[in-house]
């Protein structure tokens, strides 16, 4: 999992100055979201800055121009640098994000935590706010046969049936079982045969392209079974991730696609500084 950035302004020296300060403002917003949302960031980049202090990692996320994020659950990570946002009840959390001016609907929990007291888990969510849960990986074996496939996926089915009861929409993100193979298919396609297209929507992680799983393809093959994106630059000439527009990716195509696919937001995750350079570039998408 990673992380990503985004804003600016104008000086003004005149009232006609100021005026037209104002409007470039205005154009400005319309173009710094290219699917016409806020530009968000992944915290799993920067779980250590997390584990030291919360607030002042969101403000800094916050005045690096990222509007909203996506956390990680203190349980389900609790050994991974978010296990101190237990001590936060969910309001509070809530109300540390909306004092740093970010938004917050969406976080990953581990498919273990689910298990064990998944209604627990949608409370923490529901105080929060969000509304979206996503899950890394069904975590399968490495090497599946279609009855273990077919096993995680009706099990995800039922946990996404409890969560659209509450109102919250689960998700999938795509890690090594889901980029396995069964039966000669990608499992990652056979999922999409298999999950519930109202109870489970998916989140692709634009840097699995490494892999070759390329997010523009996904996103028009599957169209509306996508709620949102992990963003990271890939160079295809040192087989390495770089901040966005930095890369070789067609960004512009990724995201006209992501309309198709369903997506309702992305997310950046990289390093810190990866995420902070790639603001100038998802500023100025036009899509």
């Amino acid at each position: 999992m990673p992380v990503i950035s985004r804003r600016e302004f104008c000086k003004i020296a005149t009232v006609q100055a100021a005026a037209a300060g104002f409007l470039s403002v205005g154009i400005l917003k319309l173009r710094a979201n290219p699917l016409g949302m806020p530009m968000g960031c992944q915290t799993w980049p920067v779980r250590e800055m997390i584990a030291k202090d919360f607030p002042g990692t969101i403000k800094q996320l916050a005045e690096a121009g990222f509007q909203t994020i996506e956390l990680c659950s203190p349980v389900g990570y609790a050994d991974l640098g978010f296990g101190g946002l237990a001590k936060y009840p969910g309001t509070e959390l809530k109300r540390i994000l909306a004092d740093a001016g970010v938004t917050c609907v969406s976080s990953h929990f581990g498919i273990e935590e689910l298990r064990k007291d998944q209604q627990d888990r949608i409370a923490w969510a529901k105080d929060i706010g969000l509304t979206q849960m996503l899950v890394p990986s069904l975590d399968g074996p490495k090497k599946p046969t279609m009855d273990d496939v077919k096993r995680a996926a009706d099990e995800y089915n039922r946990m996404g049936d409890q969560s659209a009861k509450a109102g919250i929409q689960q998700g999938l993100h795509n890690e090594e079982f889901e980029l396995s193979m069964v039966d000669g298919k990608r499992t990652y396609d056979t999922l999409f045969d298999l999950l519930d297209p109202n109870l489970v929507k998916f989140q692709f992680q634009i840097s699995t392209i490494s892999r070759g799983y390329d997010a523009a393809r996904y996103f028009t093959k599957y169209p509306g079974r996508f709620i949102s994106m992990h963003v990271q630059g890939w160079s295809a000439k040192t087989k390495r991730v770089l901040p966005v527009g930095q890369d070789t990716l067609d960004w512009k195509n990724i995201f006209t696609a992501a309309k198709t696919g369903g997506v309702k937001n992305y997310f950046v995750e990289m390093s810190l500084d990866m995420m902070k350079a790639s603001v100038p570039f998802l500023r100025d998408l036009q899509v």
